[in-house]
């Protein structure tokens, strides 16, 4: 069982209302926009980090992460990218990529839109975490955590924040 923080266009900050809603995340897995390199470097000293780049993410960023990540956490195929769009939605690439790659979540950033939506056609769940920064037009910063035990995916809580 794992509790992971899920977190995308955080545009260079990082502050400790985020960590304390992380506390108790084993892992953080953020969906890019990162905003530099030591924005990644001090959320990956709070907690081990899983990342992909962003379109407003500069070479060191891009060097350091790469577009696209696909893995597994417990029984649960994973995969992430910046720019995805969302169920019915999807952007050209991501939907190629969900195709081919068939995961159970698949989660992007990019909108600043905080959207959980369970896609039947792809059956998979589709996570996009908002906004966790201040820059954009977003109003309220957002983040989730849950929880991935074997197979399940549970206990989902959203962070919610004025900017």
């Amino acid at each position: 069982m794992k509790r992971i923080g899920i977190l995308s266009d955080t545009h260079g900050h990082w502050d400790e209302k985020l960590e304390g809603f992380f506390t108790e995340c084993d892992e953080l897995w953020h969906a890019g926009d990162i905003g530099n390199i030591q924005t990644a470097d001090t959320i990956a000293l709070f907690k081990p980090l899983r990342a992909v780049y962003g379109n407003i993410d500069d070479f060191k960023v891009r060097s350091a992460y790469p577009k696209v990540l696909q893995f597994k956490c417990e029984d649960i195929d994973v995969l992430m990218t910046h720019i995805g769009g969302y169920p019915n939605r999807y952007e050209k690439e991501a939907l190629a990529l969900i195709k081919a790659q068939k995961p159970k979540l698949f989660i992007c950033g990019h909108s600043h839109i905080l959207k959980v939506i369970y896609d039947k056609k792809y059956d998979l769940l589709h996570i996009n975490p908002g906004a966790a920064g201040k820059s954009g037009f977003h109003q309220v910063r957002t983040a989730i955590r849950l929880t991935i035990d074997g197979q399940n995916m549970k206990d989902l809580e959203i962070y919610e924040m004025q900017r």
